[in-house]
């Protein structure tokens, strides 16, 4: 058994990873943390998280910067579920130790440190662990996951739905050069994490579009696309899930075959991803690891649509992280995730 920890136990994302370690079939969860300043500190899972009470009885353990190196030395995993600048400041003392890390913040999945900081709002430290980290994509980097050093930085979710809705067209050729793709995307409120804000919260909410052509996820869709895209998201009035909506325009010589032949031969082997016959829904895919896709293609105005859907805290978060763990560590890449 690999031995296990988590670092930001006590938000949504934290909750589902100590949810499924805790089932995983090779992973013992030994000991979940919160920082020091969290008023959830010392207080037991089941109370943080009264809905995952029959998984974890373990108590939130307040931790210090200074423990960092004790902590990485005595696990063989980390997941890391924590803020942005926490993350960038924790990881150069943990990346010197045994563990293996999977961060699921956005400080380390930007390769160009200059773009981090027009994005993020804080100069980066260690611009030379952006090279030296994969990329969590666990369906399109499983070869650079599997040989991963040290680092496994998760995708965002957002750039998890857009990209894998996206990458199948891009890496066949099939996009007209003369027009980027658009992606419209809307999440639940989850995505905004477990702190109340009058921005997020459930009665606020209605459906708005926000961080229009400036939002930090943009860099990331275009540096692993590999394209320049024009990028909206969405808030809406339910709880948990991502719905992205990829139009983009193909070269005159693509066909309906190339289409089908494209996303069948990127996903024949990837199991959790769904190609459907109609279009998916959020509903489908909350509290599931998998990403459903269904596309269309107009062929006299040179354009496919192609919709993803996933549940943010899973695919797009907790589940993609142990997907790359699982890779990482050779075993079944659904171990943990999918009841066999």
């Amino acid at each position: 058994m690999l031995k296990t920890c988590v670092l930001g136990a006590s938000g949504y994302t934290g909750a589902e990873l100590v949810n499924i370690i805790h089932r995983h079939p090779e992973f013992s969860l030994d000991a979940i943390y919160v920082s020091e300043n969290s008023q959830d500190a010392n207080r037991a899972f089941s109370q943080v998280h009264p809905a995952f009470a029959h998984t974890c009885d373990l108590k939130l353990q307040a931790l210090k910067g200074s423990e960092l190196t004790q902590i990485g030395n005595a696990f063989d995993v980390i997941f890391m579920a924590l803020p942005h600048e926490v993350s960038h400041d924790w990881l150069q003392t943990l990346s010197n130790t045994k563990a293996m890390i999977f961060d699921l913040s956005g400080a380390f999945r930007l390769s160009n440190a200059d773009i981090f900081e027009q994005f993020y709002g804080f100069k980066h430290q260690h611009a030379a662990m952006l090279q030296m980290r994969a990329y969590g994509l666990a369906e399109w980097y499983a070869k650079e996951i599997a040989e991963a050093a040290k680092l496994v930085a998760v995708p965002g979710c957002y750039p998890t739905a857009s990209l894998l809705a996206l990458k199948p067209l891009i890496n066949n050729g099939l996009l007209s050069p003369s027009q980027v793709p658009i992606i419209n995307a809307v999440s639940g409120v989850s995505g905004a994490g477990r702190k109340a804000s009058m921005t997020t919260s459930f009665f606020e909410v209605s459906l708005q579009a926000y961080g229009v052509l400036n939002h930090r996820h943009t860099p990331e869709i275009e540096e692993f696309a590999g394209t320049p895209l024009i990028f909206t998201p969405h808030l809406g009035a339910f709880k948990r899930g991502i719905l992205a909506t990829v139009t983009a325009f193909l070269d005159e010589s693509v066909m309906d075959s190339h289409i089908d032949q494209a996303f069948n031969e990127a996903y024949e082997n990837k199991p959790l991803v769904r190609l459907c016959d109609s279009w998916p829904k959020v509903d489908q895919v909350a509290n599931t690891p998998f990403c459903d896709i269904h596309w269309a293609f107009d062929k006299h105005k040179r354009c496919v649509v192609v919709t993803s859907a996933i549940d943010n805290l899973l695919k797009g978060a907790a589940s993609q992280a142990v997907q790359c763990a699982n890779i990482r560590f050779g075993l079944d890449e659904t171990a943990g995730l999918v009841t066999q």
